[in-house]
Parts: structure tokens; sequence; C-alpha cells
């Protein structure tokens, strides 16, 4: 039998682990149509079938579970070895998959990508930003970049930046015409930016001072996903919204909005970079880390 090629038993053992050929592409950085290729052309080689495969699933045969069963081990043992190979030539080399939502991805852009891009040239970084939770595990990335509170428990986390306030801001023509509420029972009286999350469901708006906690579905005719929308919303008078500070900082600064409530939003636990903690860590992941963790200390001092 003629041995195949370890590129394609690692296409194989990406399918079988993702269950989907658009997912372990992505993985890859490979199109659809050459993984499919390889596939066809490996079990040709062993004289086997692998894979079920229909237009809606893929799923391992009896033998390709087993064959996944014994590469896995291999696969990642050699992962290992060419990590520490990098490790000792002092440079990272490969494909760093990061998944963000939105703010997370320009605080990165702004303060971690360009350096680690200049003092890593032989990595590829792939950096996506959506507003959905994914696990990052099946969906092939290294790592996310989230709040805090939606990070599993499963995962080793990493602050990205510090501690971040959200605060709820309007512009001075919307308080010129409304009385600003003093209490977050107030907001039922005034018209707000409601906020849609990445699930659907819309997004009560929390408030904590001196310990009591509160969560409040407010009001209002108007709903977004988007925080830079909200701001923008929130600037041209069409209501009271609540954002992060970074986000509405610039328009703050320019007395565009104003901040009410001050008293109700303390600083919270921000941005984490996470990460499984069962898993070996690639040594781009580990530089990213280390880098991070020098941009967190000059900026929080």
């Amino acid at each position: 039998m003629t041995k195949p090629a370890l590129s394609d038993l690692e296409a194989f053992a990406a399918i079988a682990h993702h269950r989907s050929f658009r997912k372990a592409a992505d993985q890859l950085g490979l199109s659809r149509s050459t993984l499919s290729h390889t596939l066809i052309e490996l079990e040709k080689t062993l004289g086997i079938r692998l894979l079920h495969r229909t237009t809606r699933s893929v799923s391992p045969t009896d033998a390709g579970a087993r064959l996944l069963e014994r590469i896995g081990p291999v696969l990642k043992d050699l992962d290992m070895a060419l990590d520490g190979l990098a490790a000792d030539v002092g440079e990272p080399s490969g494909r760093l998959r990061l998944n963000a939502n939105k703010s997370a991805a320009r605080f990165l852009l702004s303060h971690v990508v360009p350096p680690f891009l200049r003092r890593y040239p032989q990595v590829e970084l792939d950096l996506v930003s959506e507003g959905r939770l994914v696990d990052i595990v099946q969906e092939g990335f290294d790592a996310g970049v989230r709040l805090a509170e939606a990070v599993p428990q499963d995962m080793i986390a990493v602050p990205v930046g510090g501690s971040v306030r959200f605060v709820a801001v309007a512009s001075p023509d919307y308080l010129g015409a409304h009385s600003p509420p003093l209490t977050p029972d107030d907001l039922q009286r005034h018209v707000c930016i409601r906020q849609r999350l990445p699930s659907g469901k819309r997004y009560r708006w929390e408030f904590i001072r001196s310990g009591a906690e509160m969560a409040v579905d407010v009001p209002g005719a108007l709903t977004l996903d988007d925080s830079d929308l909200m701001v923008d919303a929130a600037k041209d008078g069409l209501g009271i919204a609540y954002v992060p500070e970074p986000i509405a900082r610039q328009a703050l600064d320019a007395g565009q909005l104003v901040i009410v409530l001050p008293d109700w939003s303390p600083p919270l636990p921000g941005l984490m970079l996470y990460y499984p903690a069962n898993r070996h860590t690639p040594a781009p992941l580990r530089a990213f880390i280390e880098l991070l963790k020098d941009t967190n200390r000059r900026l929080t001092g």
C-alpha cells in the first residue's frame, strides 16, 4: 500500500473532527473543492471509505473512526515537536486564528496586532470579527476574545486591556428636551435605544450601585445590534443608549454625548482572550499571549 501524505491525513482529521468540509477548509486555509479532492484521493490510496458524506452531514465510517483514533495522538505529537523546534530557533510560524467581537478586534488592531506582525513575520494572523459567540474549538479557532462574563468556565483566560464600564449616554439636545434620569427606574419614562444580542434576545441594561444590582428592560422604538450604530443614534438625539465607554469616548470628549446615571456604572471585568485548557497551545498563540500581557502592563501601569 502506498503511504499517504501527512497533509492528507491532517485534512482527513480536520474534516472528521469538525464533521464539516467548510469548517475544515476554513481551519486549513483551503478551498472546499481542494479538500474534497484530497479526501477522495486519500480514500483511493488506502482503498477504503473513511467518511459518510451526504448533502447535509459528514461523519466517519467505522474504519475512519479507527484511523482518526490512531493518528490523533501522532498529529498532536508532531505539532508539539514542530512548536518546540520553532521555540528553539526563536521564530514562531504558521497560522493563528482568533475570533473576537468588534470592540475586541478594534483593541487588538490598535495595540497588539501591529507589533506582533512586525516581531513574528512568519505567522499568518486570521482575525475573524463577529457578534455571535462561537465554539472556538468546533469552529477551528486557536482562541477567542469576549467579555469576561461570556468566557466558558473550562477555558484559560487572559485579560485584554483593563476593566470597562458600560454607560448610559444621551445627546445634549435629548437631555435638553427630557429631564435626565436619576435612577435606572427613571429610564421607563425615557426613549431608549435598545440592543439586540446575537442570540436574538434584547439586552436588559444592567446597573450596580453600592452592591445593589438592577436589570432594566428599557422601552424604545429603535433596536440595533451594533454599539457603534447605537452611539451614532444617540448623537442624533434618538434616545439614550447603553454602550461600553470606550466606544462612546470620542463622542463624549467632543461633547456630542453625556453620561447619565454615572453612579450606577462602576468598572467591570473587561475583555478576555481565552483558549482551551486541555489542548496543546501552539507557538504562535503563546507568542501572541506574551505580547498581549506586555501590552496590558503598559496600558494599565
